[in-house]
């Protein structure tokens, strides 16, 4: 570990930005203890402390310090970002053509929401106030620059704040990014590919969610190929299409005003089996839950119906209890909304700026967003990023 740290001059970093500050404590010795007990013992910041002895023989700082330390490392956050970086570049290269973009929030174990830590929806649909991180990768799955937000702040919300900082100050020239349908915005849209450089999408894109004529595209079997590239018979495991089109997104103006503007993509649209018998197995708990909601009506509340009451007609809710009211119309299972969304199963659509991308390229780069999502579920699990054991806002910062 600590050969990748000097070898990353982590140690330079540290020792230089803390040459002209009054405090007399080691920020690098410090650091250097979060880093290793992060990776080999995650915990607090004491147990990190208690248990220094471990790994170094003679580290001369105080608990204090160590807090201390966090609210000096709050304001190096972007610098350090930065500084890392450079050398990843100048070391390893580093692939800054394609840059994944994601979401994911991390639960605080308290009752009241701050100025940060707020109310949102919860990744773990756990019910505690939430802070925000949006993540930007490279092509190989290493992290770029990230940012962390209120927890009330929605995903659409983060990206340009992220990608803004990256096209700024990262030196990556045009690049494409590729994000989920949370992010397809027009205005995201609209700055990615505006002004002189010109930048690129590989976005999913919601099959449900679309216009009439989308659909009517996406469920017309002209056009699909299967994998061998033939035309896709019915009985086919795969198949895919796709088109070049003008579409029209909203734009926010200056004015606050919203005005239609064209964009030119490339509308990638598959079918996997696998991906519908998926969607079919991960639905029938639920329909199993609205037929038994239609049942006895009286076994549930608005919290313990959720998923499920949208296939159930006639269903209404006390406002301040949550309790399910007796109407005069009685409650009955929904086959029409179910049939619509089985229509759409196993359908998934991907829209982007690079005309000239081939399809497979167009899917094999939108999977690499797997790779954003194993980063979030490492650091959330092997290196215990929660529960954070600090609650001031900078030394939350310093946490992550």
């Amino acid at each position: 570990i600590l050969k990748l740290y000097h070898e990353l001059g982590l140690h330079r970093f540290f020792n230089n930005r803390a040459r002209h500050e009054s405090f007399k404590y080691n920020t690098n010795s410090i650091m250097m203890l979060l880093v290793v007990s992060r990776l080999l013992s995650p915990g607090s910041k004491k147990k990190a402390f208690e248990e220094k002895g471990r790994y170094f023989e003679r580290f001369n700082f105080s608990l204090a310090d160590l807090y201390r330390a966090l609210s000096h490392y709050a304001k190096l956050t972007k610098e350090l970002q930065r500084f890392l970086h450079g050398q990843i570049t100048e070391k390893y290269g580093r692939d800054t053509k394609t840059i994944y973009y994601d979401v994911t929030n991390f639960y605080f174990e308290i009752d009241e929401a701050d100025e940060l830590r707020k109310f949102g929806p919860s990744k773990e649909k756990r019910p505690n106030p939430i802070v925000q991180m949006g993540l930007a990768m490279d092509a190989d799955g290493i992290p770029l620059h990230y940012e962390l937000f209120p927890g009330n702040k929605l995903d659409k919300e983060t990206f340009r704040s992220v990608i803004g900082e990256v096209r700024k100050s990262y030196d990556t020239g045009r690049v494409v990014v590729v994000a989920d349908m949370g992010i397809i915005t027009g205005d995201n849209i609209s700055y990615l590919t505006g002004g002189k450089n010109r930048n690129g999408y590989v976005f999913s894109f919601s099959v449900r969610g679309g216009t009439s004529a989308f659909k009517k595209y996406v469920l017309d079997n002209e056009g699909y190929v299967g994998s061998d590239g033939k035309s896709a018979d019915e009985n086919a495991e795969f198949k895919i299409k796709s088109r070049r089109i003008a579409r029209d997104i909203n734009v926010t103006m200056v004015s606050g005003k919203t005005a239609k503007k064209t964009v030119y993509e490339k509308q990638v649209v598959f079918w996997s089996k696998k991906y519908a018998d998926r969607a079919k197995a991960q639905r029938e708990e639920v329909v199993k839950k609205a037929l038994d909601l239609v049942a006895d009506s009286k076994k549930y509340n608005k919290a313990t119906s959720y998923g499920a009451a949208k296939y159930v007609k006639n269903l209404e809710f006390d406002k301040e209890t949550g309790e399910v009211l007796e109407g005069s119309k009685r409650p009955y299972f929904d086959y029409d909304k179910l049939a619509e969304e089985e229509k759409y199963d196993g359908y998934y659509a991907i829209v982007t700026s690079e005309l000239h991308m081939s399809d497979k390229t167009i899917i094999d780069t939108y999977r690499g967003l797997w790779e954003i999502e194993e980063t979030f579920r490492v650091t959330k699990g092997t290196l215990e990023a929660r529960p954070v054991y600090v609650s001031r806002e900078d030394r939350i910062e310093a946490h992550f």
